[in-house]
């Protein structure tokens, strides 16, 4: 059993019990949340489909931690102009624990 659920403009995968690292939400640790945007769900009775979201579906999850992820090197450069430009990025996330599907 499995549902699709979005986020922070990204859509997950969800199965109980399963982490995910889903862009940073405004929720302390230890506290639980409930993603309501659910786009698709699948049991054993097969696949539904929401146009746009399934009607009553919910995904509840527990919020482990909040942290950042590894940094990446963001590089320009453009050939003969002498122009080069360096930045760094890390790219904050909240981590979640995914309790139960509702259906």
């Amino acid at each position: 059993m499995y549902a699709v659920f979005r986020t922070g403009g990204k859509q997950f995968r969800a199965e109980p019990g399963v982490r995910l690292k889903v862009p940073t939400l405004d929720v302390e640790e230890g506290e639980s949340i409930t993603f309501e945007d659910v786009l698709l769900t699948s049991n054993e009775d097969g696949v539904s489909v929401g146009t746009p979201q399934v009607e009553g579906a919910k995904v509840k999850a527990e919020v482990l931690r909040h942290g950042r992820e590894d940094k990446i090197i963001v590089f320009k450069r453009k050939r003969r102009k002498n122009y080069r430009r360096k930045q760094g990025h890390r790219q904050a996330f909240t981590e979640v624990r995914v309790d139960e599907l509702l259906v």
